[in-house]
């Protein structure tokens, strides 16, 4: 089941690094600097789109890794640009494509040890369900409504992306 997911979370980190390319695209079209958008947020109290780029992809590296027993590999969060932040999609994609189903045996009874909490812990499937799945989440859509709102082309199935479908 474990391994499932993070194949979902890499599926969700590609259609992130989509999204980016489509507002460089939009932002050719208009003649305006896409780097504009990285600074773009919903609200003031809110994380611009670059943080919430950098949040997602550290919520996806982060789970697997610790998923899998590992310590994550650290990104410092500079990036400024749009090319930056589709730059840290693919390093998070390789990352997570560098793991194996066998990666995760044993995952969901994991201890999984939170350091924002000191002293707590959860079960890798408590962690999965109750946290890491919906961190990433939260980061990608609103990441993917800044975007949006400020005129980007994107509608569900930029969202939802690809389908393994077959003959019924």
């Amino acid at each position: 089941m474990v391994a499932s997911h993070i194949a979902q979370f890499t599926k969700t980190i590609e259609s992130l690094g989509r999204w980016l390319d489509k507002a460089a695209e939009h932002a050719a079209k208009r003649s305006f600097d896409v780097n504009v958008l990285a600074s773009a947020r919903l609200a003031p109290d809110q994380y611009p789109l670059a943080r919430q780029v950098q949040a997602a992809c550290d919520a996806a590296k982060t789970a697997a890794a610790r998923l899998a027993g590992q310590e994550p590999p650290r990104h410092e969060d500079t990036e400024t640009t749009i090319a930056e932040l589709k730059a840290r999609t693919e390093k998070v994609l390789a990352y997570l494509k560098g793991f194996s189903p066998a990666d995760f045996e044993g995952a969901e009874a994991r201890v999984v040890a939170l350091p924002f909490i000191p002293g707590k812990a959860m079960t890798g499937d408590d962690y999965l369900r109750e946290l890491a799945t919906p961190n990433l989440y939260f980061h990608l859509t609103t990441a993917y409504a800044i975007l949006r709102h400020n005129g980007v082309d994107l509608g569900k199935t930029d969202f939802i992306g690809s389908l393994n479908l077959r003959d019924a």
